[in-house]
């Protein structure tokens, strides 16, 4: 049975603060009040501040005389009011420790001289049955606290390595060991009271990680090995709530693989064994999402992911970061997946595209068109995520190609193919944002190809995709076709306006891109010098 005793250490002229042993907020039994420990210094009665309005009345000499004698008769009763005892056997049946009454911490502060709050704080604690502790441990903290330990040689020599080195080196009579700048005093004493139990993983059922982690710290110090394993259990059973604390936990846990102690357990949870390639799973994953038929489930995974690789992305320059960071495997897994989308797509729109599909039940169409239209959701979500990590050069040049796509498109109905049209409009506005550096040829041949069949959807695109920006689509649209020699800006723009003379809002505005292309042209030409080579 563990006892722990709080009593005046010292007379004179050091200032003595009295401090009830309770059990902290976060129930460890062991320590006096954290109020003592972390807000003594910190929170100043109001009756300590001098008052500049007002000046202190003066006193009679008899009266001040009397006041002094009562003074010194206090201290004697509150001292005898202030040494409590706790047992093991009290906590765990409930009991709580008594404190000090109100009206007696009041009459303290309010006595207290002006410069009591310099003085250093002494505080006594005893553990085990009262007055049988054979060494002293005085803990020098911080702001010029100093606890004082009475404690067992045989209890902390036989729990801690550190005591053991130091009192083997010392005489057998040696009574006393001083630390200096403990930064933690009251997980200090909490810990070397944890070496007086006999079920640490009691005690530390519905602590906090936070301050399991500073105990951990602690019982390193101290080479407290029993209560490093129970710690160690303790992180390795309960959840860690968000990052910080996560990499708080992992941090002190690779501390302390050196020491020889058990902390695998812990580091699986982060790390894995099994040496199933880091590409394989991220496939998997993309499969998942690609083939789910649910769409609000969908939705959300694809936000998920598409800010996940985001993050991997932007944590590339990070020697510790994930492995997805490395753009083969990744770009590699995402462009094989739009291969598999594409060619998918690409067979389904031969299937819509046969005359005899409209004459089928609805039944049998139906699965065929929402597949079809899948297809080219995944095809857009794959396109984010590579423009997203700049890679999307390879895909420009893909969709380019796919004459035989857009030679189909015609023959497929508006409400069904108008999907992929958000495609083409995606890959104008990276291109006209400068996300994704195609060349001339790629850039031309996807205006070649593509640029009709987005002008004969622009009404459905406008009205049947929610996400359909027109003045960012116009913007990219006009941007790309700059970028082409003036002879095929030409080209387009002629087409151009002539759809637009036809459609008008049912055609892209390219109003400004056609201002700039009239300029280039009429008003300002660029002739080269007669003697200068031609530009390839």
């Amino acid at each position: 049975m563990a006892e722990i005793r709080v009593k005046k250490v010292e007379q004179g002229q050091t200032k003595i603060r009295n401090v009830p042993i309770a059990v902290t907020p976060e129930g460890f039994w062991c320590c006096p009040s954290p109020v003592m420990f972390q807000k003594n210094l910190k929170t100043q009665h109001p009756l300590n501040k001098p008052r500049s309005s007002s000046s202190p009345p003066t006193k009679n000499p008899s009266d001040h005389r009397k006041h002094s004698q009562e003074l010194e008769k206090k201290p004697s009763r509150a001292s005898s009011k202030s040494e409590t005892i706790v047992t093991d056997d009290q906590i765990n049946n409930g009991f709580e420790p008594p404190v000090l009454g109100a009206a007696l911490v009041a009459e303290r502060t309010a006595i207290r001289p002006p410069n009591a709050e310099n003085l250093p704080r002494k505080v006594s604690i005893e553990f085990g049955e009262p007055g049988t502790g054979d060494l002293k441990v005085v803990l020098f903290g911080k702001q010029g606290f100093i606890v004082k330990l009475s404690v067992h040689k045989v209890v902390v020599e036989e729990n801690s390595t550190f005591f053991a080195q130091k009192l083997l080196a010392k005489h057998p009579s040696f009574q006393c060991i001083e630390i200096d700048d403990c930064e933690d005093v009251e997980t200090y004493v909490e810990t070397v009271g944890l070496m007086y139990c006999k079920d640490l993983k009691q005690r530390l059922i519905k602590q906090s990680v936070s301050r399991v982690l500073r105990i951990l710290k602690v019982a390193e110090q101290l080479g407290f090995k029993t209560c490093m394993e129970s710690c160690l259990d303790f992180l390795e059973a309960v959840p860690w709530v968000g990052e910080e604390e996560e990499e708080r936990v992992v941090s002190s846990v690779l501390r302390l693989q050196s020491e020889g102690i058990g902390v695998s357990p812990i580091l699986k949870r982060v790390a894995s064994d099994v040496s199933k390639p880091v590409k394989d799973t991220l496939s998997h994953v993309l499969q998942l999402v690609l083939k789910s038929n649910e769409e609000k489930g969908r939705r959300e995974m694809k936000s998920v992911v598409l800010k996940l690789l985001r993050e991997n992305n932007n944590n590339k320059s990070n020697p510790n970061s994930s492995l997805l960071t490395s753009v083969d495997i990744c770009n590699d897994t995402i462009y094989t997946s739009c291969m598999a989308c594409l060619d998918s797509l690409l067979v389904l729109f031969r299937q819509v595209a046969q005359p005899e599909f409209s004459e089928h039940l609805f039944e049998v169409k139906d699965p065929v068109v929402k597949q079809m239209v899948l297809e080219a959701d995944n095809l857009s979500w794959l396109l984010d995520i590579l423009a997203e990590r700049h890679a999307a050069d390879e895909y420009a040049v893909m969709w380019a190609s796919q004459q035989e796509l857009a030679g189909l498109h015609p023959r497929v109905p508006i409400v069904n193919r108008h999907h992929i049209s958000c495609i083409t409009a995606r890959l104008f506005v990276g291109i006209g944002r400068g996300e994704i550096l195609s060349s001339k040829d790629t850039r031309h041949l996807l205006l070649k190809t593509w640029f009709q069949p987005l002008i004969d959807d622009y009404s459905w695109l406008q009205h049947g995709c929610k996400s359909f920006d027109r003045k960012v689509v116009e913007e990219g649209i006009g941007r790309t076709i700059l970028t082409l020699p003036l002879e095929d800006q030409q080209i387009v723009m002629l087409g151009w306006l002539s759809s637009f003379l036809k459609a008008g809002d049912n055609c892209p505005n390219l109003q400004k891109a056609f201002e700039v292309w009239w300029r280039r042209t009429f008003v300002r030409p660029y002739t080269e010098p007669t003697n200068s080579q031609p530009l390839d």
